[in-house]
């Protein structure tokens, strides 16, 4: 019997990912469909060694040499299409996204993978940080109606413009509004609304009435990651825990961009923000309060960043906080979950004004009345600016990227999520 004997394919490894892109590229898709779902730890490492030595080659491919402005979930797309085996496809992030938290595939740790190393370039991850400031198509869409009406329900978000203050007013009364892929959809559209429309002078931030038996009738700031949605798998990596802090909450510190090529100064459009906490502002929420201008809170609530004791990281707090309380307090904030009473001395450190319940309301419209000088938004602008390099930015979201993937994947995380899921609560 005559025939030749095949001659077996050898497994790719570290160093084809650093050869010329096009052999690296072959090398990258032969890998994935010789050893993708059995061997994950071995193609995370071929993936982070192919970005690591083409990864700004990559994103000028995507981005047609940095000339299209490409959201998060666009660029994990296109990833997918022109480098098979460097993220998953749409395919594989679907069906994962389906299960719950504890049964997913682990894919979004090679989108943390991915951003990690685009955001880690100046040039790519630059690009990247300042494409997604401009406004969301949505947000376009709506905001003819909203220059007109000075209204917007967005579903868990009420926008409303009046007397040059656009008010947002977080309305999640299902679950105490605690944040879900949803909400931060809402919630990068009202911002974008507020401060494209050339009637608003400066944002409010509060928290809607309740239903919730426990606070029926009060107003809640925000209670922070949503656990049940995270348990039930609901919480992505690209559509909410980057989304957020690359999107709204960045819009909010450094402004959103209009490229019309009409302004000769400067193509950010930022405005003042007030903050008002009524009864708490838990993980997200405290975070919200690191990036707004003036912070107000009724007597009776609570501040706290309990990521760490859910398994998480609190965004991008641990780059933010510590300019407000010193290293120490931090620290006691975010590894010990320390929680901060708005009558402790501390709170001071992190809230401008503290008032009883029934005089918050007006103590709020008077502080919108200080913030309308012509000169305020340029010096927050400045501030800011001084406060918050966008390269220490950028790089503090690199690795954040990857470091939340895994830890959203990690049995620490599923096991409590479960907990707190099955005992009825959706905060964070």
């Amino acid at each position: 019997m005559t025939g030749t004997v095949p001659v077996p394919v050898q497994p790719a490894h570290t160093g084809e990912m650093q050869a010329s892109l096009p052999r690296a590229r072959a090398a990258l898709a032969r890998a994935a469909q010789q050893s993708a779902a059995s061997l994950p730890d071995r193609m995370r490492a071929l993936r982070s060694a192919f970005l690591d030595a083409h990864g700004d080659a990559v994103y000028a491919e995507l981005t047609a040499d940095r000339t299209r402005g490409l959201r998060l979930g666009e660029l994990t797309a296109a990833g997918a299409d022109a480098f098979p085996g460097l993220v998953p496809t749409a395919a594989e992030l679907a069906a994962d996204r389906a299960l719950p938290q504890a049964q997913k595939a682990g894919h979004e740790i090679d989108l943390g993978i991915f951003f990690c190393r685009i955001l880690r370039s100046p040039c790519s991850g630059g690009h990247l940080v300042d494409a997604l400031l401009h406004p969301t198509a949505r947000a376009l869409e709506l905001l003819p109606a909203f220059t007109a009406t000075g209204r917007a329900d967005l579903g868990s978000v009420r926008l409303e413009r009046r007397d040059g203050v656009a008010r947002l007013t977080m309305c999640r009364d299902d679950c105490l509004n605690a944040e879900d892929d949803r909400q931060v959809d809402d919630m990068e559209t009202a911002v974008d609304l507020a401060l494209l429309d050339p009637a608003v002078e400066l944002c409010l931030l509060r928290g809607g009435e309740m239903t919730h038996p426990r606070f029926a009738g009060k107003r809640v700031f925000s209670s922070g990651i949503n656990l049940k949605s995270l348990h039930a798998g609901d919480i992505s990596l690209d559509g909410f825990l980057l989304r957020r802090e690359l999107g709204y909450l960045h819009k909010i510190w450094r402004g959103v961009r209009v490229d019309d090529g009409a302004s000769w100064h400067s193509s950010a459009r930022s405005k003042p923000w007030v903050a008002a906490v009524d009864t708490f502002a838990i993980g997200g929420g405290m975070q919200l309060l690191l990036v707004v201008d003036h912070v107000l809170a009724s007597s009776d609530a609570y501040l706290s960043l309990p990521a760490a004791q859910e398994g998480i990281v609190p965004g991008v707090a641990n780059l933010r906080l510590p300019r407000y309380t010193g290293p120490r307090l931090a620290r006691q904030i975010i590894l010990e979950g320390r929680r901060i009473q708005a009558t402790d001395p501390e709170a001071r450190l992190l809230v401008d004004e503290i008032h009883t319940p029934d005089e918050l309301d007006r103590a709020v419209e008077a502080s919108l009345d200080r913030l309308r000088g012509p000169a305020v938004a340029a010096n927050r602008k400045m501030l800011n600016a001084a406060d918050e390099d966008v390269d220490v930015f950028r790089r503090y979201m690199a690795e954040f990227a990857l470091e939340q993937a895994m830890r959203l994947h990690s049995a620490d995380v599923v096991d409590k999520v479960g907990r707190f899921s099955a005992r009825g609560t959706s905060v964070g």
